[in-house]
């Protein structure tokens, strides 16, 4: 129908807000290794199921023994992401892409006698003429046939899905090219060895350290939370001693976990075992867990990384939680007061038929569910912000009715840690400000301060900033032991 434009008139406009930034999760474990299945350049992978794992690693990986621990708790975490630790020097691949199931037939290669293809390994040309594949009844045999012709220089293998080349050489100079043509049949996109249909290049790598690795890990997703190793040859305490620096400065905020199955972590006279060292060194961001078994750390993330901090009292100790899949230590008073007096956890057996975690503490002067539960708040309130800033359809004004929108938002994330239970009512025993003095008792268990406007240095107020906004948190903590006294009388 002609006519004029009813927007002439009435003009109807709209406004999609933006999608709030999502919270960090604090509930997903690294765990790195050096089994030969995800490659330098991949780095990653992440699984929510324990059979996926298996697929890709096998039964008898550390990095499948670690996750088995981790998925074996109960209530079970739902994420957990393993990273590759480059021990060792690696070798450089070409990894082609998949071939669908009608690619797979055996008819089109048993077709191909004089296959040809040109690529380079270790900067040298390989061509490749006269490949014959008529004698050959499956996939793993062309690779066989590439193999031979490749004379030493590099192996050709079939994986079930894709055909791949790897270098026989290893570190930073080994590589190899994409395919390309040559005169006789070419194969190279039969291959799907191709810079259009290959995966990219994975070069050589030189082995690294694991503090190396945990910086190459972080570089690579903000994603997980927790970290251990799980390897056939697991990093020296000098080494874990760098992590643990790292993990300490790292941002945002990451918690590393150590098995110690030395017995020098039982003997009151060492001071040079890693929970001796750790604890010297303050960190808070480490904790370590003494178990004959090398993985044993991976359970006790696994009840830590079920907690779901948006449930109600949802926030735990991990004093008496239990490790299942791990033996429990049965131990003298002595050796348990060490290691209660290293600040080191363990699986222990009581006389009472009963094996619990215990200590449920971090190296340096923290319990666990403290820094998990302050990780947790840290993000939730720094997102709370950016969100009321990201979202506003206009701007928050420099004005006190500005501020009390970025103390209502805090606020919520307050109250939010009073339903978890990481929060609760109590008496503030520390150095106080704006109204709140020693010995005040914080019925809510938190309080929140603005400095005033009018007070505001007009530097910060022409470069847009908030005032100081404090906050006092008073942390509901846990009971870990009883004292009772019985008066009898008769």
């Amino acid at each position: 129908m002609a006519g004029l434009s009813v927007s002439r008139l009435v003009n109807v406009a709209i406004n999609l807000s933006p999608l709030a930034a999502q919270r960090r999760s604090f509930g997903v474990l690294m765990v790195a290794g050096d089994s030969d299945v995800i490659n330098g350049l991949e780095r990653t992978r992440s699984y929510t199921d324990i059979t996926s794992i298996a697929t890709d690693f096998g039964l008898s990986a550390p990095e499948y023994l670690a996750a088995a621990l981790y998925f074996s708790q109960s209530p079970k975490p739902a994420n957990l992401m393993i990273g590759r630790w480059l021990r060792t020097a690696t070798a450089g691949m070409l990894i082609g892409g998949i071939l669908t199931t009608a690619e797979q037939s055996m008819v089109a290669w048993t077709a191909i006698t004089t296959g040809s293809f040109v690529v380079s390994i270790d900067s040298v040309v390989k061509t490749l003429t006269t490949l014959n594949f008529s004698a050959q009844t499956t996939l793993n045999g062309v690779a066989t046939v590439i193999t031979t012709a490749l004379a030493g220089a590099g192996t050709c293998t079939w994986n079930g899905s894709r055909f791949q080349i790897v270098s026989a050489t290893t570190g930073v100079l080994s590589l190899v090219s994409f395919a390309t043509a040559t005169t006789g049949t070419d194969i190279s996109a039969l291959l799907k060895f191709t810079a259009a249909l290959a995966s990219p290049l994975v070069p050589g790598y030189a082995a690294e350290t694991p503090s190396a690795c945990t910086l190459a890990l972080i570089d690579k997703s903000a994603a997980w939370y927790g970290l251990q190793f799980a390897a056939a040859t697991m990093p020296t305490d000098d080494q874990s001693v760098d992590v643990s620096a790292l993990i300490e400065a790292a941002s945002p905020a990451r918690i590393f976990g150590i098995t110690a199955t030395s017995t020098t972590v039982l003997d009151p006279l060492v001071t040079t075992d890693i929970a001796s060292r750790l604890k010297t060194l303050l960190y808070k961001r480490s904790f370590v867990q003494y178990s004959a078994n090398a993985y044993a750390v991976a359970s006790y993330f696994g009840r830590a990384f079920s907690v779901n901090f948006a449930a109600n009292r949802s926030t735990i100790t991990m004093m008496y939680k239990i490790e299942p899949g791990i033996v429990a230590e049965t131990l003298t008073e002595t050796q348990a007061q060490t290691l209660t007096a290293k600040r080191c956890n363990v699986f222990v057996n009581y006389n009472n038929d009963t094996a619990i975690i215990q200590n449920g503490v971090m190296s340096g002067l923290a319990y666990f569910d403290e820094m998990h539960g302050l990780d947790w708040y840290q993000d939730a309130v720094q997102n709370a912000c950016y969100n009321l800033l990201y979202t506003s359809a206009t701007k928050i004004p420099q004005t006190e009715d500005g501020i009390n929108q970025i103390i209502n938002v805090i606020s919520g994330v307050c109250n939010e840690s009073i339903n978890n239970g990481l929060v609760a009512g109590g008496t503030w025993n520390a150095d106080g400000f704006g109204q709140l003095v020693r010995g005040s008792y914080l019925k809510e268990g938190y309080y929140i301060y603005s400095q005033p406007l009018s007070l505001q240095a007009q530097a910060d107020r022409e470069a847009r900033k908030a005032p100081p906004i404090q906050v006092a948190l008073k942390l509901a903590g846990a009971v870990h032991s009883i004292d009772v006294l019985v008066n009898v009388n008769r």
